[in-house]
């Protein structure tokens, strides 16, 4: 038996070494109770799939601005072109009024020129563009253009007494100052 002696020395002899090796056990202050045992960290795995995680948020915010601005730009595009072809047709509508007043006493003519015109402003007003006329309102450098001032005992001064030529808006923005005589 001398033999497990020899095994016994050298196995008590390897734990007095790990005991020695660990640190000591903090002993827990007086009055207080010890600590339950803290959650371990959160493995490196678990940081990863939080910042990656993080990261698709914010990607999925970035890419839901990103679409939002788009759709203003795009919408804001299209009203820039629908303005810009309108530009180009008020001329002739505004030919086409002078045609109306030159033409009357000639029921015929005045009749399908007011059809033209009337078809025109209707596909105008689906586009989103409308005809203002501010006769009786105060004068608005923003909306309109004098063309001259007169005198007027029935209005005020700084009043619309006259449209030469009617304004456009579109989707409320003016397309087309309103030409006017202004109340002097």
């Amino acid at each position: 038996m001398p033999e497990e002696q020899g095994d016994t020395t050298a196995t008590e002899q390897a734990s007095a070494q790990a005991a020695e090796a660990a640190p000591p056990e903090p002993e827990p202050e007086p009055g207080l109770e010890p600590d339950v045992e803290a959650p371990e960290e959160a493995p490196p795995e678990d940081d990863e799939a939080a910042k990656y995680l993080a990261l698709a948020q914010r990607t999925q915010a970035d890419f839901e601005n990103f679409r939002k601005r788009m759709a203003r730009e795009n919408a804001a595009a299209i009203d820039r072109g629908v303005g810009k072809l309108a530009k180009e047709l008020l001329p002739a509508l505004d030919h086409l009024e002078h045609a109306l007043k030159a033409a009357e006493g000639h029921e015929d003519v005045v009749k399908g020129f007011a059809l033209v015109r009337d078809e025109i402003v209707r596909a105008l007003g689906r586009a989103g563009i409308q005809p203002f006329a501010p006769t009786g309102e105060a004068f608005d450098p923003n909306e309109h253009e004098a063309m001259a001032s007169q005198p007027s005992e029935a209005a005020e001064p700084g009043t619309v007494l006259e449209v030469y030529q009617q304004g456009y808006r579109i989707n409320g923005a003016v397309l087309r100052p309103a030409r006017v005589i202004v109340a002097a």
